[in-house]
């Protein structure tokens, strides 16, 4: 599995960004008005990071040595739930920041200050999930083999299975 480039979860942010206003655009034309986002959900994005971030972090000391018991399987799973909170948080950002932009013009309603604080602050926690997600994959990555090891098991492949 390829490590996420964060380059690829800019261009997601953007996109869903771009998208994401384009339909606030049309939903605020026909005078319907998405709720307001609960402030709950920054809450949410920093504990699933911090779950996320423990996981890896046992995965990284599995991968040391320091912790022989845990199961490759976990940490492949590990892996894979860091890869999915890379563009989890890439999409929330950009549906949390198309929030703001539909708001940006109206920031001397109180009203609306409000809505654009907490998609603000909502964009910030699926950020953290992004940028949590990508040290995860980091500290999932297996060491490459040194040339001994390599050569020894191309030379020697042990039992074949089927």
């Amino acid at each position: 599995m390829q490590r996420t480039r964060w380059q690829t979860l800019l261009l997601v942010t953007l996109v869903t960004t771009s998208a994401g206003w384009l339909l606030l655009v049309v939903l605020e034309n026909r005078r319907v008005t998405p709720p307001t986002v609960p402030w709950l959900v920054l809450v949410v994005e920093i504990v699933i990071a911090g779950v996320v971030f423990a996981m890896g972090w046992a995965v990284r000391q599995f991968l040391r040595g320091k912790r022989p018991t845990l199961d490759p399987i976990r940490a492949a799973r590990t892996a894979v739930l860091a890869k999915a909170s890379c563009y989890t948080g890439a999409l929330l950002a950009g549906w949390y920041l198309a929030q703001v932009l539909i708001v940006a013009g109206d920031l001397d309603i109180a009203s609306q200050r409000g809505r654009a604080g907490a998609a603000a602050l909502a964009a910030f926690g699926a950020l953290v999930l992004a940028a949590v997600g990508l040290v995860v994959e980091w500290f999932c990555q297996v060491p490459p083999e040194d040339g001994e090891e390599a050569a020894r098991r191309d030379h020697n492949p042990g039992p074949v299975a089927g």
